[in-house]
């Protein structure tokens, strides 16, 4: 399947298509997956170590991206591609992470703000 047509040069080597790799072209080449299709990894510039990825596609992420191919924030950060770290107050939210896209931390009852870090209109005592 990967070899090119013609398939071996003068001494018998396979000659390969680029997207295969190996002695018989039974592998993909770096920067592809998922062999006999060997598809390009596609690996997001902003959010993956380098364009390889393993057999099954997944890239390599830098520590505060996610998915397939890198391209969206992993938990905890917020605001693809620059990926901000959360920061929701520990006495007003209900966890440490946030929506992924706008940085709104799930605030307790009685408490508001991007970080969930004062009182609504009526209530007072933030953070006890």
């Amino acid at each position: 399947v990967g070899t090119l047509p013609g398939g071996c040069d003068a001494v018998g080597r396979c000659i390969c298509r680029p997207e295969f790799a190996g002695p018989r072209c039974e592998q993909c080449s770096p920067g592809h997956h998922s062999y006999p299709h060997c598809y390009a990894c596609s690996c997001d510039s902003r959010g993956a170590v380098d364009n390889n990825c393993s057999p099954a596609g997944q890239c390599r992420c830098h520590a505060n991206f996610a998915g397939h191919t890198c391209n969206q924030c992993a938990l905890g950060f917020y605001g693809y591609p620059s990926c901000t770290p959360c920061q929701c107050s520990r006495e007003g939210s209900l966890h440490s992470t946030c929506d992924q896209e706008t940085g709104q931390c799930s605030c307790r009852p009685k408490v508001t703000g991007l970080r969930c870090d004062s009182c609504v209109p009526g209530a007072y005592g933030f953070p006890h």
